[in-house]
């Protein structure tokens, strides 16, 4: 069984200086202003601010781990725990 490997494990996706969870979050805190409004607007700057101070305590991916922890989500793109041999 073969299996290709991702290139670059130590660079993630980033949109500006934002990470793709970062982003997440600044998504989600937007679609809560626009449908409900007031203080909804301070968590588009006040949410990915206090998110990464937070982020800075864990290692990276520690959200996407933690969400294929508690089973929310799978790491596609990765090998399974047991391939022995990788080819690039």
């Amino acid at each position: 069984m073969q299996k290709r490997f991702p290139r670059y494990l130590s660079a993630p996706f980033q949109v500006l200086w934002f990470e793709t969870d970062e982003l997440a979050i600044i998504l989600l805190c937007f679609v809560l202003a626009m449908l409900f409004g007031y203080l909804f607007w301070l968590g588009l700057f006040a949410g990915p601010y206090y998110y990464g101070k937070l982020k800075k305590n864990y290692p990276r991916g520690f959200l996407k781990h933690t969400l294929y922890f508690i089973g929310l989500s799978s790491l596609k793109g990765y090998p399974a725990y047991f391939e022995k041999e990788f080819f690039e």
